[in-house]
């Protein structure tokens, strides 16, 4: 299993979090899914799931994610 590090901003709260919980784990190959709102990133364990895709799920929901 491998695990990304993203770096995500303008979450301000816990629905925020939820939201962005809820995207990552609808992409393809996410296994597993922990935001933390205070440092404003979020550790993702999946199988194959593409960097680029958790990225682009977090900016649909209207955040911003960068792999660190």
């Amino acid at each position: 299993m491998e695990t990304t590090q993203l770096k995500i901003t303008g979450m301000s709260c816990d629905v925020c979090v939820q939201h962005v919980t809820k995207a990552l784990q609808n992409v393809p190959g996410v296994q597993q899914v922990q935001v933390n709102l205070q440092a404003g990133t979020a550790t993702v364990q999946h199988e194959g799931a593409q960097p680029q895709a958790m990225t682009e799920a977090v900016d649909e929901e209207g955040y911003e994610a960068q792999v660190t």
